[in-house]
């Protein structure tokens, strides 16, 4: 289930210290697009990687900073046995009732801010040659794009898209199309992109696409 990680005003001040230094490089795309395989390959050639959805499931694993708050205002029924966030259970909730996302978000959003700034801060501290902030709702927050140097798109056709996360999430196509419906759509994305990574080929060839935008991207001149 991905939610929205938009990053409000205290957080934006921050990013826009950090973009001064270095640049940041959003990367998203939509479900079941090889966003995470895109990014691994980033971090082998060296990559400042922060995930924001990543760090979502951190906070809602067990004796995450999120679950107490989400007890709280949900109720236990929405926390499974090992004590993570039931994540079916909330996206079915979430789906259905807007105020119910708005609540999930202002309790996850401070948290996701709160450790995205504090990881880039880390990364640049460590002499990273650039940030990857990996989004996968970059396009619909509304608040990123100004926030980034370059937006990086990762791509493949729908079907593919359906496949993939049915079989990695043992989700129904019904779920994979809603879900889908609730991103910005493909179009939407491309039209935004500065440079667009194919994902429906050989791993060889994906390989070879991130090397290559690497250097391009050590070559972003900071004024």
């Amino acid at each position: 289930m991905a939610t929205d990680h938009s990053i409000p005003p205290t957080g934006e001040s921050k990013l826009g210290t950090l973009k001064m230094g270095l640049p940041l490089i959003g990367l998203t795309g939509g479900i079941g697009s090889g966003k995470t395989t895109v990014s691994n390959l980033f971090a082998q050639l060296g990559a400042g990687i922060v995930d924001t959805d990543l760090i979502a499931h951190q906070i809602t694993a067990p004796g995450g900073k999120a679950i107490p708050l989400i007890r709280d205002h949900f109720g236990a029924e929405f926390i499974d046995n090992g004590g993570a966030l039931d994540r079916a259970k909330m996206r079915s909730l979430v789906f259905q009732n807007p105020e119910a996302k708005k609540a999930l978000e202002e309790i996850t959003h401070p948290l996701i801010r709160q450790e995205t700034l504090r990881q880039a801060d880390q990364l640049a501290d460590a002499g990273a040659p650039y940030l990857l902030l990996v989004v996968p709702l970059l396009i619909e927050s509304g608040a990123w794009i100004d926030q980034i140097d370059y937006l990086v798109v990762v791509d493949c056709p729908e079907e593919t898209q359906i496949q993939r996360v049915m079989h990695r999430s043992n989700l129904s196509r019904t779920e994979v199309e809603a879900i889908l419906k609730a991103q910005a759509s493909r179009q939407e994305r491309l039209a935004l992109a500065n440079t667009v990574i194919d994902n429906q080929g050989k791993l060889s060839e994906l390989k070879s696409a991130v090397q290559e935008l690497h250097q391009k991207i050590l070559g972003i001149k900071k004024v």
